[in-house]
């Protein structure tokens, strides 16, 4: 969807989510057939969103490139949909994959990218919600998938947030999946480029954590510690959840009154 084709929705016309499926199989390491190269990470995506104004409705975007038949590429991650755009609405979707599911960018670093999903789906195991777009996922269930061999562990979110700006929340929502206890990392820091003036954040709040989830759920990445950026909790519940520590910070009242979903959408009002 071109950045000149604002305001466009796409809705599935079934009784259901599922009835509706936009799915393709790319990955970042897939040979282009013109033999330029590679398609990249963002490249991959099986739907990729530039138009401000976009929403998606009752359907699923999967991206099904199959690992464990294609360990001979380099290169796994693979975006079934990836939004660089102001303004954008997920409402009652499926968005699923492995590595790199969900790509929540902006235009360009210096610009604002909005995005609210809601009554939805995201499934992944590997970073699978990521980007410098400043998103809400609000009373969805992210689903955690095992990898292509079998095995369980994974990381929920890979935010690479512009410092002075918000990033990834996660609200009155559900993380679980058919995966191993204590397999899961909430989040790490994606510093894109080894950029250090990134000030990458996730805030997971009023929502329940299945066992999956680490007891120390945030850890580093590339080099760059999470502490050194903004990771936190507040009033999580479920057997993944757990108390404040220099592990795992949690959100006083007075923070958590400044990381609501209206401070995340800053006066938009999705679907108007």
């Amino acid at each position: 969807m071109p950045a000149n084709k604002p305001r466009v929705t796409i809705e599935g016309t079934g009784a259901g989510r599922k009835d509706t499926v936009i799915v393709y199989g790319n990955a970042a390491g897939t040979p282009k057939p013109d033999g330029s190269g590679t398609y990249g990470t963002s490249g991959s995506a099986t739907v990729s969103v530039e138009a401000d104004g976009f929403q998606a409705r009752n359907l699923t975007v999967s991206n099904d490139f199959d690992e464990a038949r294609n360990q001979h590429v380099r290169g796994h991650q693979a975006v079934a949909l990836r939004t660089a755009a102001d303004r954008v609405l997920l409402d009652g979707v499926i968005v699923s994959g492995d590595q790199d599911t969900l790509l929540l960018d902006t235009a360009s670093k210096d610009r604002l990218g909005r995005v609210y999903m809601t009554n939805s789906y995201v499934v992944g195991n590997v970073d699978f919600i990521f980007g410098r777009a400043t998103a809400v996922i609000d009373k969805s269930v992210i689903t955690l998938k095992k990898r292509w061999d079998g095995s369980s562990g994974g990381y929920v979110t890979a935010p690479s947030t512009p410092a002075g700006r918000k990033g990834l929340l996660i609200s009155r929502s559900v993380v679980d999946g058919d995966v191993a206890d204590g397999t899961f990392h909430l989040g790490r820091p994606w510093h894109a480029g080894g950029d250090a003036s990134l000030d990458p954040q996730t805030t997971v709040r009023d929502t329940r954590l299945s066992a999956a989830v680490k007891a120390k759920p945030w850890t580093d990445m590339s080099g760059f510690s999470w502490k050194d950026d903004r990771f936190a909790e507040y009033r999580n519940t479920g057997p993944g959840a757990g108390p404040a520590s220099g592990d795992r910070p949690h959100l006083t009242d007075a923070q958590a009154a400044g990381q609501e979903v209206s401070d995340w959408l800053a006066g938009w009002k999705p679907g108007s």
